[in-house]
């Protein structure tokens, strides 16, 4: 038997002033997308914003529907958005945040299992890390170089995809 631990590294700010100007950007950005959530159910909107290598910045929302589990995570959403319209491009870093007014939001939330999924299968397609920010509304932000930090044991099954 072998014993081994996994470690990540990641970077805290005690606010959205000590993040440079890009990334400050795009969580502001993260933030504005707030008010497109659809979350009658919940009541928990979350907004992602997502920059390409190329500069642009693809936005999402959570969109809930009443049949659950019909609806879908901000990240989800703005992460098909890139495949099905953008399916050559580069994710550079993304931004995700939350808010509600059931109660105060005091850390910065992070993503479901499903969309730690989905990000790591966009890292392994471009083969290049994916920066990711959690940013906690007038609070603490903690930014991991990779998605790999957040889900070192993705799936991954590479005889599903060499037609084997």
């Amino acid at each position: 038997m072998n014993l081994l631990n996994i470690n990540i590294s990641f970077e805290e700010y005690a606010g959205i002033a000590e993040l440079s100007e890009n990334d400050r950007q795009l969580c502001e950005r993260a933030e504005q997308t707030l008010s497109n959530s659809y979350s009658p159910y919940s009541k928990f909107k979350v907004g992602t914003a997502i920059r390409l290598t190329s500069g642009e910045t693809i936005l999402g929302s959570n969109q809930e529907n009443l049949a659950y589990p019909s609806g879908l995570c901000a990240e989800r959403v703005a992460l098909f958005t890139i495949g099905a319209t953008y399916p050559n491009a580069v994710i550079k870093s993304m931004a995700i945040t939350a808010q509600t007014d059931a109660f105060e939001i005091l850390k910065p939330i992070t993503s479901c299992g499903g969309c730690l999924q989905v990000m790591a299968e966009f890292e392994r397609k471009q083969n290049a890390p994916i920066e990711v920010i959690f940013y906690c509304l007038g609070g603490e932000i903690l930014k991991v170089p990779s998605v790999k930090s957040l889900l070192p044991f993705s799936f991954v099954e590479d005889r599903l995809s060499s037609g084997n």
